[in-house]
């Protein structure tokens, strides 16, 4: 039977870079975004057909993951894998932040995890699978006033929570942080610094890849991955 991984924020970026490993690992995938027209878009250029699934939505709506969930279950029996890759930066600190766009931002980059594997935990106790959660250099260094390490510091607690809990049930969990990677992430940012070195989408996707096919009974906890040059 072929493998089943859901991804979050899988139309862009790492997310569908990872996507695009896995398809060609065999694994059947489904991917959720909140833009349509680009889930369309990336589903045409996988040539994947029925063994990749688009789903749109928020990923931090509690009835949106919930109904994914039980799409991806109802369409193919199982499910193996689950990577938490949406999120997203604001520019500027939160001295200049819109109070609502925060609200929206710490959603997304810490209640969509949550409510990823507070939906997925039953399925995967069934596959013995792997959560893994994509959280970010910012998430063990900080920088001032960025709002945006802080709720992947918040993230990462998630992830060593979820560890804990799920320890017994021979569920491996790994947190993985990017460094710069040069993606779409940055397009409200100005664009990825031009003098800054930085890690292609498909490098992390590498990474994310490496620990999800760690054989049975083998959890890799916490891999930090920066782009050769970067200091902090």
């Amino acid at each position: 039977m072929e493998p089943v991984t859901l991804i979050t924020g899988g139309s862009s970026g790492i997310g569908a870079a990872t996507a695009r490993g896995l398809l060609k690992q065999g694994h059947r995938v489904a991917i959720t975004g909140r833009d349509a027209d680009r889930l369309a878009a990336f589903a045409t250029s996988t040539g994947a057909g029925e063994r990749l699934l688009t789903i749109s939505g928020d990923a931090a709506d509690e009835h949106h993951v919930a109904a994914t969930v039980r799409q991806v279950v109802d369409s193919w029996g199982r499910l193996d894998t689950v990577i938490a890759n949406a999120g997203f930066s604001l520019p500027g600190t939160l001295e200049n932040h819109d109070a609502q766009a925060m609200r929206t931002m710490v959603l997304t980059n810490v209640l969509g995890p949550a409510l990823l594997v507070q939906q997925t935990l039953p399925h995967l106790r069934q596959s013995k699978g792997r959560i893994v959660v994509v959280g970010s250099v910012a998430g063990i260094r900080n920088t001032p006033g960025n709002m945006y390490s802080v709720t992947k510091w918040a993230a990462h607690a998630l992830v060593e929570n979820v560890r804990l809990l799920v320890a017994e049930d021979g569920i491996g969990v790994t947190l993985v942080a990017p460094g710069i990677v040069d993606t779409p992430f940055w397009d409200e940012r100005g664009g990825c610094p031009d003098a800054a070195p930085a890690l292609t989408a498909e490098q992390v996707a590498e990474t994310i890849l490496f620990a999800v096919n760690q054989p049975e009974g083998v959890d890799v906890s916490h891999l930090v991955v920066r782009p050769a040059g970067q200091v902090n």
